[in-house]
């Protein structure tokens, strides 16, 4: 039988919660232990998983922790490499889970390994844009590192004052999550950037991201970095060497708190995601209506942005370093998809009841407030304003962009606006 050791951090230290115990990744149950349950400051892993004697079913615990780990084409490569069935959930996460989104880390053993920091030199940050899935699927394997979602992606840690890379090593966390870009999707990296700026234009709260420009701004050539919201340094934090270590934060998507595995994450026959997101904020966030705003907005945002790939893995909740406490966490993972031919025009839920984006009008928007709980004059005020300011909030971020030397900003900006056009 197979005996995994659950781990969370708080307040930088490793705390066992439970263990994974089963045969396999089909009869696999996780269960708290009973020394974590009579703590006074034992919180929940999951919404889904509330504090419990009994153990989980190997659904609900498949669920969460398979969750965790990359999906799609990724998942196979790491898969392919490692030797392993890219369906045994449970044996990718026992390789990749010492470094997960969030703050849960898996091990068999509870003694804590060393930490180390690997400088990357500036060929291999070039190696890493131009070689797609082989190089990131490299990196993600000899970090034990687990991200979730289908593109090519690895943690690594930006140093900003010396503006150098590192691979952690050991049990060392990231600070940034570093994409690559899509080989069919031209100039995805400045879509994201461009769509990310725009979001805050907008009063949409995003953590801090950048291009990594490591040629001449070509596709082949550029990484798209983003900020770890789930990492944080401060005064307190100790050293690895010359750098900080940060603290891990723990968080969860949203497919995670509402027990939806990651296969079901765009909504299917009218399951109403929406209005569990936005039911689970306000039963479980410290600020529920501010929250509940929030999540609006980047609805709003998402459809006007022509995002069709806004599913409910792209939205997460963060827990506050002491685990005393829930928001929702910063947006991410935002661009344009209708400006590309292959894109779908179906929006990941519903919204109003339905999910064409070519079908959706005010009046949905109208009729989504009702159902999700906010009232129509605070909820279409909040529309309008995201609308107003996409479009100069578009343009004003392309010419940001041009001025850093991305030229295809301004063709990609223009691309966006008439796709949003055509939406509206």
């Amino acid at each position: 039988m197979r005996h995994y050791n659950v781990f969370l951090e708080v307040d930088g230290s490793q705390v066992r919660v439970g263990e994974i115990k089963g045969y396999s990744s089909e009869d696999a149950f996780f269960s708290y232990s009973k020394e974590y349950i009579t703590r006074n400051d034992s919180r929940a892993i999951s919404v889904s998983l509330p504090i419990q004697d009994e153990p989980f079913s190997p659904e609900q615990t498949k669920v969460f922790f398979d969750g965790l780990l990359p999906e799609g084409f990724m998942r196979k490569s790491i898969a392919t490499n490692m030797h392993l069935d890219e369906n045994d959930y449970l044996s990718i996460l026992y390789n990749l889970g010492k470094e997960c989104l969030g703050a849960i880390r898996i091990d068999e053993s509870d003694e804590l390994q060393e930490s180390w920091y690997e400088a990357i030199t500036s060929e291999q940050v070039e190696k890493l844009a131009a070689e797609g899935t082989t190089k990131s699927t490299e990196i993600v394997i000899k970090t034990h590192l687990s991200l979730t979602g289908a593109s090519g992606k690895v943690g690594l840690y930006y140093d900003d004052k010396e503006g150098k890379w590192y691979l952690p090593g050991g049990l060392a966390p990231s600070t940034h999550i570093v994409k690559q870009s899509h080989v069919r999707l031209d100039g995805i990296v400045t879509n994201e950037q461009l769509s990310m700026l725009a979001a805050r234009k907008c009063g949409i709260d995003i953590p801090e991201s950048f291009i990594v420009n490591a040629g001449k701004g070509i596709d082949s050539e550029v990484l798209f970095a983003t900020k770890r919201y789930d990492r944080i340094i401060d005064e307190t934090s100790p050293m690895i060497g010359k750098l900080k270590r940060p603290y891990r934060i723990h968080q969860e998507d949203f497919a995670q708190a509402m027990g939806i595995a990651s296969f079901e994450k765009y909504e299917r026959e009218d399951r109403n995601y929406a209005e569990k997101m936005f039911e689970i904020i306000r039963n479980y966030t410290r600020s529920p209506l501010e929250d509940q705003l929030r999540l609006w907005n980047r609805i709003v945002y998402n459809f006007v942005l022509g995002n069709t790939d806004a599913h409910i893995k792209n939205y997460s909740l963060l827990y506050d370093p002491h685990m005393g406490g829930i928001s929702l966490a910063p947006a991410y993972d935002m661009l344009s998809t209708v400006i590309y031919e292959s894109a779908t025009r179906d929006m990941s839920f519903n919204i109003g009841g339905i999910r064409n984006l070519d079908s959706i009008d005010e009046e949905r928007f109208k009729l989504m407030a009702a159902r999700v709980g906010i009232g129509e004059k605070i909820a279409m005020t909040n529309y309008h304003k995201v609308l107003d300011r996409f479009e100069n909030a578009v343009k004003e971020s392309a010419q940001e962009l041009q001025e850093l030397g991305f030229d295809n900003a301004l063709d990609i900006a223009e691309r966006i606006i008439m796709a949003r056009k055509e939406i509206l």
